[in-house]
């Protein structure tokens, strides 16, 4: 599977996030395109000028990279989310 790069693809990232209990946040800035999490209040800072493939790279890559709990989604989401796992991402 491959990401497809639209307003949907980010939509459904933004849905997977908050219902694992993060905030995501766009926010203006000079930091470096991408995500980070403040370990304490898992909140996503995106940066809000980014392009929309950065941010779906960004949001994807770092749903890889971390540890969820499946059981706080829904099955079209646990579904979703086990794609992303499999996906190889292209930056």
């Amino acid at each position: 599977m491959s990401l497809s790069y639209t307003q949907h693809t980010l939509e459904k990232l933004e849905s997977l996030l908050k219902s694992l209990g993060f905030k995501l946040r766009y926010e203006k800035g000079n930091f470096k395109t991408g995500a980070c999490i403040l370990e304490q209040s898992r909140v996503i800072i995106v940066n809000k000028f980014s392009n929309l493939d950065n941010k779906i790279n960004a949001l994807a890559d770092l749903l890889q990279n971390t540890e969820t709990d499946d059981n706080l989604l829904d099955e079209k989401q646990k579904a979703f989310l086990y794609l992303l796992k499999q996906t190889k991402l292209e930056f």
